[in-house]
């Protein structure tokens, strides 16, 4: 059993909270301690520019259009749920710049809420359609969690995390990581995409067989 898997992901990726969920179910089968899953940040879109710009417009340069995008989205709103993830497309508005996000995640992480914030980012980005790179949004995310409003201010009013972002975008860089989600086991094993259970139990079961240097 890994005692860590570093989730290198983004929070507009769609297929980052399939993956995410689909590894837990995996770890919810296993009779042992699961391990610390720790996020790191990963922009698909670092450079799309604040404020976010509309949905209509990115879907038009990045799937050729809306409707050259739905049989994509009614996909993944299947997938979705079957592991619980409520997608909803239709309420899309903008696409964001993640970077503030990922920072959030990051102060959370140090109360012991990352996944928790990480679950309230995808929800309200893919659920309920907010700008999650709106700051309103992100206190409001912030709030529902608990997290201390004085750090949060803090936090957005400055750069803080921001090198911290920027690590996990070149730590990815450097493991030839190109695209997420991908899940570093124990830091020996890649597991790359939003994989069946079968695979992450499979890739436990290949390091349980093979002893760390």
């Amino acid at each position: 059993m890994p005692v860590a898997i570093d989730v290198f992901s983004d929070i507009a990726c769609p297929w980052c909270w399939i993956g995410e969920r689909r590894l837990r179910a995996a770890l919810d089968t296993l009779p042992r301690t699961p391990p610390a899953l720790r996020w790191r940040p990963f922009q698909l879109q670092p450079t799309l520019p604040r404020p976010s710009i509309p949905w209509a417009e990115f879907a038009e340069s990045k799937f050729g259009g809306l409707a050259a995008a739905q049989p994509m989205f009614d996909r993944l709103t299947r997938l979705g749920d079957e592991v619980g993830v409520p997608f909803r497309f239709d309420r899309m508005q903008v696409a964001p710049n993640t970077a503030d996000a990922h920072r959030l995640i990051l102060l959370a992480e140090e109360h012991g809420q990352s996944w928790a914030a990480a679950e309230a980012l995808f929800r309200a980005h893919f659920t309920d359609g907010r700008d999650v790179a709106d700051h309103a949004t992100l206190r409001d995310v912030a709030s529902a969690i608990a997290l201390p409003p004085a750090d949060v201010d803090a936090l957005l009013a400055g750069h803080e995390l921001a090198d911290d972002v920027r690590d996990s975008q070149r730590e990815a860089a450097r493991l030839g990581i190109t695209g997420v989600p991908f899940f570093v086991l124990d830091g020996r094993l890649g597991v790359s995409g939003a994989q069946p259970p079968t695979v992450f139990l499979n890739a436990i079961a290949q390091l349980a067989e093979t002893p760390a240097a």
